[in-house]
């Protein structure tokens, strides 16, 4: 039995195979063909594996909107970013609702079709007002909005090719993988942890906080399109198998990657990181300070408050929040807000500028804040 069920109950799969695979491919060189962009191929491998589930393709209007309004999708499901797929004006003239249409990785990979239901216009400024919360080019969700095209086209998709040289294919595990095993190791409860940063001490004190009342991890690094000033995927993935070779028990841990596009949309995104890790079979899912956040966008917690505004069992995983973390040398420990009575005076908490700083200059940060077989891996790829 599944540790839980897939949103909207069924685990979606559109990755098509045998004879309706070869149909769709001999048709193909007939169809008007679109060029996918790097977040537009993640989104594709996403719906087609089911973490999306309970899409199918990318969105029509009823649902676009409904997702942009209020957070759920027309069906009332709790769903919280849109999953788009756009084009310019001439694309949209060029194309018949209820006809297919190629989708391309480059010139000579075909990855999928889309069944064209629908294409409709939208406005870019009320979705960034709504899911991101500014309408700021300065913010990276936004502006990647902003460089969409004018038309959206919704309808179901098949995947007929996985994208071209994956990175890290031993780890890229989808839904079903990760939920047979967690069945081979026998977990009933496992948490999940996003991350798109090197885990430092507070980001592993959390996860060992949470891993103290589940049977197992699965550590889920975001390795999708990221901000060009984020640590590479490559990078960030040798300190976590350093992390977990070194701090975790190997019988309680799993790392596998999460082929997702970073959105950066704070609060809505910390839900759909949720309802994404329970399409991989986890029960639980760890909310830190600002997840998902960029600048000063979202106030600190703002991605705990937004878990209010939905029914626990429509949402069916169970967030967990924590606070603010550190060490405090009057605690002799890891510490939070909650549980430290200590001035901050006493915490050992850096920022990210000066940590890249003395990483430069070949510095190791104090152990209090990063394990040295971390640094020493950031070390290394900064002087690379």
């Amino acid at each position: 039995m599944d540790t839980i069920p897939a949103h909207g109950g069924t685990l979606i799969n559109r990755e098509v195979n045998g004879v309706e695979r070869e149909a769709l491919l001999e048709r193909v060189p007939v169809m008007p063909r679109i060029a996918l962009r790097r977040r537009e191929i993640s989104d594709l491998e996403m719906i087609a594996n089911g973490a999306f589930s309970p899409l199918q393709g990318f969105m029509c209007e009823d649902d676009y909107i409904a997702v942009r309004g209020n957070k759920h999708l027309s069906s009332g499901l709790p769903w919280t970013i849109p999953v788009t797929l756009s084009v310019s004006d001439e694309t949209a003239k060029s194309l018949k609702e209820g006809s297919d249409v190629a989708l391309f990785e480059n010139e000579d990979h075909a990855i999928g079709v889309l069944h064209l239901r629908q294409k409709f216009r939208y406005d870019k400024e009320r979705e960034a007002e709504r899911v991101y919360l500014t309408t700021e080019t300065a913010h990276p969700g936004v502006s990647a909005l902003y460089e969409q095209g004018e038309w959206l086209l919704g309808g179901p998709i098949s995947l007929l090719n996985r994208p071209h040289n994956p990175a890290f294919p031993s780890y890229r595990l989808d839904p079903r993988q990760t939920r047979d095993e967690f069945k081979k190791k026998g977990w009933h409860k496992v948490v999940a942890f996003q991350t798109r940063n090197p885990i430092h001490r507070a980001h592993e004190y959390i996860i060992k906080c949470a891993l103290e009342v589940v049977d197992g991890l699965l550590l889920h690094p975001l390795v999708g399109e990221t901000k060009s000033d984020d640590i590479p995927a490559d990078v960030r993935m040798r300190c976590y198998e350093a992390m977990l070779e070194h701090f975790f028990p190997k019988t309680r841990a799993l790392l596998a990657v999460n082929p997702a596009a970073m959105r950066y949309a704070g609060p809505r995104e910390a839900v759909f990181h949720a309802i994404i890790r329970k399409n991989y079979g986890c029960t639980h899912f760890i909310v830190g300070r600002d997840h998902a956040g960029v600048g000063n966008y979202y106030g600190t917690y703002d991605a705990h408050y937004i878990f209010n505004e939905f029914d626990p069992e429509a949402l069916g995983i169970t967030p967990m929040f924590f606070d603010h973390s550190f060490y405090c040398r009057s605690c002799d420990s890891m510490a939070s807000n909650k549980t430290c009575p200590h001035d901050s005076s006493n915490h050992v908490t850096l920022s990210g500028t000066k940590v890249r700083e003395m990483l430069a200059r070949g510095e190791l940060p104090p152990r209090e804040f990063s394990r040295p077989q971390v640094a020493e891996i950031l070390i290394s790829a900064m002087k690379a």
